[in-house]
């Protein structure tokens, strides 16, 4: 718990030094550009298709009648941007947590290696290629994961615990691998993730956590946020930002420092022991001269 409080708040200082936010410039830029650019170009299709989809189901149609009727047709023209939006953002939230992974991670572990463990050997115990598979698999497997369960997001406990812990899954997997990948060997990070496996977890959670923050923007926004939709998104994707910034951060700091005990204990563990000297021979007196 000490390593895991100390990693926290040597996150956040480290999250406002000049280097860390100028490293989060590039993630940002592509993630708004893409985020955008796909809103502008598909928001309205886009929600003209959900619109005439579920106009088609007879079940679905009396629905949106009944709540045109008893709420009002703007309540009913809400419904289509609703169920894009709740598709949209957890494509967002993956690209921001993908594009940090990618461009950002490396480099802040670097930032923190050189800051505070100048003597710590780096392995390179996995290449960028093998990274990007590994999140990529790593995202898929979530995004499964968030399909399956969404039925039980109806359960209103659940839906405060599932999700987060999803995220937090898929964001231990990948930043606890990004900060690693230079420093620790293969058996290393193996060793490392089997033996803080719960805390890396609790720093995913938190930052899943941490991560439906952003969202607040549009329930706070409400009908203007639906219509500022692509400005919106924009704003979103740079809160995504610095949350992810801060999880790699945390991630760094505590990653590197059980992985520098690691190898302190290592070392204690391997140090030869000198054998004893042998006995000298028994004195023997010499022969007597005739």
């Amino acid at each position: 718990m000490k390593l895991l409080l100390d990693s926290f708040w040597r996150a956040g200082a480290y999250l406002f030094l000049p280097r860390v936010m100028g490293l989060t410039v590039l993630p940002l830029l592509l993630s708004s550009v893409l985020a955008v650019g796909l809103g502008w170009l598909f928001w309205e299709p886009a929600v003209s298709g959900v619109r005439a989809t579920l106009e088609g189901w007879s079940l679905v149609a009396a629905m949106l009648q009944w709540i045109e009727v008893n709420l009002g047709a703007a309540w009913r023209s809400l419904v289509g941007p609703v169920i894009v939006l709740a598709l949209a953002v957890p494509l967002v939230v993956v690209l921001s947590l993908l594009l940090v992974a990618w461009l950002a991670t490396p480099a802040v572990a670097r930032l923190v290696r050189e800051r505070r463990f100048p003597a710590l050997e780096q392995r390179h115990g996995a290449s960028f290629v093998t990274a990007v598979l590994w999140s990529v698999g790593c995202t898929a497997v979530a995004m499964l994961a968030l399909l399956v369960s969404m039925p039980l997001w109806l359960i209103p406990p659940l839906v405060l615990i599932i999700p987060p812990l999803i995220w937090g899954w898929l964001t231990r997997q990948v930043m606890g691998f990004d900060v690693l990948a230079d420093t620790a060997s293969a058996a290393e990070r193996r060793t490392l993730v089997a033996e803080h496996r719960w805390p890396l977890l609790l720093i995913g959670v938190v930052t899943g956590y941490l991560g439906a923050a952003p969202s607040l923007i549009w329930a706070v926004g409400g009908a203007a946020a639906l219509i500022f939709a692509p400005v919106m998104i924009a704003v979103a994707v740079w809160l995504y930002t610095l949350v992810f910034a801060f999880a790699a951060l945390w991630f760094a700091h505590y990653a590197l420092a059980a992985l520098d005990e690691l190898r302190r204990r290592q070392t204690v563990e391997v140090v030869p022991v000198e054998p004893p000297a042998a006995p000298l021979p028994p004195v023997t007196d010499a022969p007597r001269l005739p």
